[in-house]
Formats: structure tokens, C-alpha cells, sequence
């Protein structure tokens, strides 16, 4: 059986014409995704769950394939200083391998940003020791609405309501770049971060259909007998927390995760096409006679009842805002 690695038809036909000297790769967006983890119930052996979103089928890009909360830096979050607790920007920008603290500020900015656009869930608080502990109602909503259509930055937001921003809760953990044959470019920051205590999360996403904590061994080993559609750095991501027990183990661990940016390579040899991530063999795909027919979508969401039901709190519902920013 084929595992669920997502691919769309579309690349052989693009990767020749890179070859070529044909296509000329875009500019990657600056982009954050966070790994969203929530402790087991006490008494049991269950381990740690995450939270990820499934993309709705009916899109282009990726669609039923299930992700993290994230997306594209806003070009406001680095128009001015926010207010800010943990690690400060100048140590963010040496771990995030940018030049600047204002880089970094933007990038720890939409991780935090668009996780409470796409998840309902904000790591901030009213003091540096603080976060707050609920973020429902009508006017949290508003905020949150307001946000996703770009009407209120997130400085103004932090601002307005007396927040600062928790970097000590994220730990950065990842960097991948979408494969230069892509026509929506992303360099992406993947975060983890635990639930704080007092929030539940909501699918606030119109992209996503569905919104579920699972296991992140649970969600792999569903990737690898085809029944939940992914992405390389999900499935790379996941199988990577999987020793983690709770999510403080997995927040301590993020200081020595590798950060240096993943970047598809492809080529032809004869008539075969060769689709490889350096340092992550098990993502290499051959090819032969390769055409859009033949590449197909690399797997599929067959079977995903069996894995679905057994997601640790089942289905969210909710709409609100899309998960871009994930790079295949």
C-alpha cells in the first residue's frame, strides 16, 4: 500500500521547465507553522497529542491534506516593536539563522498570530509569568475576525488589549523551503508550543474542514499506510515528536533541534524524474516516464475512518481564516 505523501500533478511538467532555464523560481515567503501539543489526561499512557487541521478537499493545493495552524508573515509584524516576553529578538534572530531581530520578530509574530487566527488559541498574556486563560466570546472574536481580515495588525492587537507576547512559550524546531519549481514559495518556521491552561482550541479556519488532536505516532503511522494525506515536514515533524511524552519534554528538546533550511531537490535521469529532500531519504520518489497522469497525487485519505476515530477529543467545527504556510 502507498503511504500519503501529497504531490500535485502539475511539478514534472514544472520541474523540466526549471531544468530548461524555462521557470524562473520565485521568492520564498517568510512563513510560521506551530505544532499546537496538549499533555495526556492524567492516568493514562496515552502520550502527548497535536493539533492539526485538515485542508478541505475541494483545494487545489494540498487539498485533504491534514497540517498545522499557520501561515505568511504580515508584512505589519515587524512594522514596530510589540510587546514581548522570553528569549529576547536578538537571540530569536541568531536561532531562526535571520539577520535582524525585526526578521525575528515577524516570524515569532505570525507563529503566535496565526495560530490564534487558525486555532483560537494566543500565547500571550497580561504580564511576562502570565497567559490569559480565555479567549471566547464576542469580543475575543471580534479581535480574532478583525485580525484575519487584516483590518488590525497584531501590534494594535497586543496593544489594545494590554498583552505581551509569550516567545518563551514557543520552541522553534524546524525550517523547510518550498522546492523552487513551486509557484507559491514558502520558508517556513515550525514551532511547538503547549495548549495553555484555560484555552481549548476551535477550527476557526475556512481552508480547513476538520480540526483534531491526535497522537503524532498515530498520525505517522496513518501517513504510512495511506490513509491520512501529508506533507513531508508533517510527517517529518510528527515522527520527531514522537519520543516526547509531555509537552514541557518536547518544548526542553526544541533547543537542540537542527534548524538548517530543507529544500527539495529534483532532476532527471533519462526519462525518470527524481524527487529527493537532502537528509530525508524516505521522501525520495522515482519517477520513470514521468508525465502529470503518472506522478498522480502520491496517495490519498482511503481508510481514514480507522485513524479519525480514534483522534484524542474528535472534531472541532468552526470557519474563520485559511492554513497557508506549510511548504510540500
Amino acid at each position: 500500500m502507498s503511504n500519503g505523501q501529497w504531490y500535485p500533478p502539475e511539478w514534472p511538467d514544472r520541474i523540466r521547465a526549471l531544468a530548461a532555464g524555462e521557470l524562473t523560481p520565485g521568492t520564498p515567503r517568510r512563513a510560521a507553522t506551530v505544532m499546537l501539543l496538549r499533555d495526556p489526561a492524567v492516568g493514562t499512557q496515552d502520550g502527548i497529542a497535536v493539533h492539526m487541521l485538515r485542508r478541505r478537499t475541494s483545494m487545489a493545493f494540498a487539498g485533504g491534506a491534514y497540517a498545522y495552524p499557520g501561515g505568511g508573515v504580515d508584512p505589519r509584524d515587524d512594522d514596530r516593536l510589540v510587546g514581548w516576553a522570553g528569549p529576547p529578538l536578538e537571540s530569536w534572530a541568531g536561532r531562526l539563522g535571520v539577520g535582524t531581530p525585526v526578521e525575528a520578530q515577524a516570524i515569532v509574530c505570525a507563529a503566535v498570530r496565526e495560530t490564534y487566527e487558525e486555532a483560537g488559541v494566543l500565547l500571550a498574556g497580561p504580564t511576562a509569568d502570565s497567559v490569559v486563560s480565555d479567549t471566547t466570546g464576542a469580543d475575543w472574536e471580534a479581535d480574532r475576525a478583525a485580525l484575519v481580515a487584516r483590518e488590525l495588525s497584531f501590534a494594535e492587537f497586543l496593544d489594545r488589549r494590554g498583552l505581551v507576547l509569550r516567545s518563551d512559550l514557543l520552541g522553534a524546531w524546524a525550517r523547510w523551503i518550498t522546492p523552487e519549481f513551486e509557484p507559491r514559495r514558502y520558508d517556513t518556521w515550525f514551532f511547538v508550543a503547549a495548549l495553555p491552561e484555560g484555552q481549548r482550541t476551535r477550527n476557526v479556519s475556512t481552508e480547513a474542514d476538520r480540526a483534531v488532536w491526535i497522537r503524532p505516532g498515530e498520525a505517522a503511522d496513518g501517513y504510512d499506510k495511506g490513509e491520512l494525506l501529508m506533507m513531508p515536514p508533517t510527517v517529518s515533524t510528527l515522527r520527531a515528536l514522537r519520543p516526547y511524552g509531555t509537552a514541557a519534554e518536547a518544548l526542553k528538546a526544541a533547543d537542540s533541534q537542527n534548524l538548517a533550511p530543507v529544500l527539495a531537490r529534483a532532476r532527471l535521469e533519462g526519462d525518470e524524474l527524481v524527487l529527493s529532500w537532502p537528509g530525508h531519504d524516505e521522501f525520495t520518489k522515482h519517477i520513470p516516464n514521468a508525465t502529470a497522469a503518472a506522478f498522480g497525487t502520491g496517495g490519498g485519505t482511503r481508510g481514514e475512518g480507522g485513524v479519525a476515530s480514534r483522534v484524542q477529543g474528535g472534531e472541532e467545527g468552526g470557519a474563520g481564516h485559511g492554513t497557508g504556510g506549510e511548504p510540500v
